[in-house]
């Protein structure tokens, strides 16, 4: 029996003995093809209006290379991932609160050091990620940016999919650069997989639909890739300050039109409900980017 199999084996023993470990929580994964595009600023502030229509939210900050939630947060973490696989800690031991109480957990180099793990690390890992989802409604993905293995492989294992784009031409590009690696990266499922695209730093509706034609014309032409427009965020002096100032746009400038923009592609993504695909565990998202380690 191969290890994978050993691992698919014990995650069904866990759940048929801790049936309150099903799981239950939303999984967004929010990547880009590059950095400097707001990626981080999206996930906090979707997670922030989250938080205010009563959802229990919780970040996990994949980016194992930068701290830009924390710092975004004004909050660090004694404690990351690492900590919980290799020295036994419990997801409560990493889990710290931060603006209106939404949840955060840092990766650090437990993401990076995935394919050194032990079948018993990986399995303890998978389980107490599964305890995790008991504890939220929706948990955010915030990967790194560009077309690394470790943003990829959280890519091509989830469900749901935030791309962010700016007008820049170096951001459409290597937002087409991502796709195009994900196109062929092993685990990639284009029928369980949805991608939706954000236009950033756009004027209007009307800009950010333009920024995602022009994005979408060449992925349908040559990527099998199924690639959706959820919404866009204006041009807004504000977020940059609110980023100074260590605080989410929605609490520093609740009233400025990049924190009415994240009130709508929240509504926009509530409203969905992920009935477009399949809804997968972040046990199984791992079990599968370990697996595609093999």
């Amino acid at each position: 029996m191969d290890q994978a199999q050993n691992l698919r084996n014990i995650i069904r023993m866990q759940n048929a003995n801790n049936s309150d470990l099903a799981a239950r929580a939303r999984i967004i994964t929010v990547t880009s093809g590059k950095g400097g595009v707001g990626k981080s600023s999206v996930s906090i502030n979707l997670a922030m209006q989250m938080r205010k229509l009563g959802k229990e939210v919780i970040i996990f900050d994949a980016d194992f290379g930068l701290a830009n939630i924390e710092v975004m947060f004004g909050a660090v973490p004694k404690y990351n991932l690492a900590d919980m696989i290799y020295k036994g800690m419990g997801i409560k031991d990493i889990l710290i609160k931060g603006p209106n109480g939404i949840g955060f957990i840092s990766g650090g180099s437990g993401v990076a050091g995935l394919s050194n793990m032990t079948k018993d690390q990986v399995a303890y890992l998978i389980f107490k990620l599964q305890e995790l989802e008991t504890m939220a409604d929706v948990i955010i993905i915030d990967t790194g940016a560009g077309i690394s293995d470790s943003v990829l492989e959280f890519v091509a294992s989830s469900a749901e999919v935030l791309l962010i784009t700016t007008p820049e031409p170096t951001s459409i590009t290597d937002s087409y650069a991502l796709l195009k690696a994900l196109n062929t990266r092993n685990g990639y499922e284009k029928d369980n997989t949805v991608i939706k695209m954000i236009a950033n730093r756009v004027n209007d509706y009307d800009d950010g639909k333009a920024l995602f034609e022009k994005l979408s014309v060449v992925v349908n032409k040559f990527l099998n890739v199924n690639l959706e427009f959820l919404g866009f965020i204006p041009l807004d002096n504000n977020i940059a300050k609110s980023v100074i100032q260590q605080k989410p746009i929605s609490i520093a400038y609740p009233n400025s039109p990049g924190t009415k923009a994240f009130v709508e592609l929240t509504e926009a993504l509530l409203e969905n409900k992920q009935t477009e695909a399949p809804k997968k565990g972040l046990g199984q998202m791992f079990l599968k980017m370990f697996k595609s380690k093999k």
